[in-house]
């Protein structure tokens, strides 16, 4: 069982929602299925398995994978198991929008200034095959992953995860990550030149739910953000959940010399 599993299983056990189990356990698997840790064709562990990884019944798991299943994101079938259809690979958020630049690296920073953080992770491991994606890298190539809560006025508004190459993790301490945000950290090693973001909506799984004290399968708001740096390189990832009860993302649209409307530098903002 990984980490990730023995953090969900707990959760999904002893977590308080008035969602049943196997929808709580639904909302792990379709997440994963959403965000391409589970890949077309990837076929899933067996019911033992996920019973055993969850600590719940054959009935639960096999609840959750039929409702995936009727959803069209997974196929189940004799002798094969239960494997990612194509529909469901294709869930996941495509090329993301380009933003303009300035304003979010403003607000970004305004944002760590303004709020406290918690570490919930502090790690170097190697690239998942999504991840390494995002990043260009060859899969497995070892990177830093960060895991932090921010809070506002004592009360949690957003989780993020960050997948940093390494040599510019190396840079600064998870003491570092505490006291500055992330950004001005990245840009005292690099000076990023390009962010590219994609804007939806998701669900809490079990960890998202306990780090934001909300329920699992509450409504989220998800920004995902690749960094580039003045070569065209991808050096951060990051996937960031907000609570949409104290989170809004505000951008001005303005037409230019050539009458088509492109997102007012000065104005690109997160307003909380």
């Amino acid at each position: 069982m990984t980490r990730r599993d023995r953090k969900a299983s707990h959760t999904l056990a002893h977590g308080k929602s008035p969602l049943p189990l196997y929808h709580r356990l639904y909302v792990i698997l379709r997440e994963r299925i959403v965000n391409g840790d589970y890949r077309a064709g990837h076929v899933l562990p067996s019911e033992a398995d996920l019973m055993a990884s969850f600590g719940v019944s054959r009935i639960t798991v096999k609840r959750a994978l039929d409702d995936l299943a009727e959803e069209g994101l997974l196929e189940r079938s004799r002798g094969r198991g239960t494997t990612v259809t194509q529909a469901g690979a294709s869930m996941r958020v495509g090329s993301p929008i380009s933003a303009s630049i300035d304003g979010l690296l403003t607000s970004l920073s305004v944002i760590g200034q303004g709020t406290s953080v918690e570490i919930d992770a502090f790690e170097y491991q190697p690239a998942s095959p999504y991840v390494a994606e995002q990043l260009r890298i060859p899969a497995g190539t070892v990177i830093q992953r960060a895991s932090r809560v921010r809070h506002l006025k004592g009360e949690p508004f957003s989780h993020s995860t960050s997948y940093l190459l390494e040599s510019i993790g190396r840079s600064f301490t998870r003491e570092d990550m505490i006291t500055t945000p992330l950004i001005d950290l990245i840009q005292r090693a690099v000076t990023i030149s390009q962010v590219q973001q994609a804007i939806t909506c998701t669900l809490a799984d079990t960890v998202s739910a306990r780090l934001l004290k909300v329920s699992v399968g509450s409504p989220l708001l998800k920004l995902r953000r690749v960094f580039f740096d003045t070569e065209g390189r991808p050096v951060n990832f990051a996937e960031i959940l907000y609570t949409p009860d104290r989170f809004e993302y505000r951008m001005t649209w303005s037409r230019n010399a050539n009458n088509q409307l492109e997102v007012d530098t000065e104005s690109a903002a997160v307003s909380l």
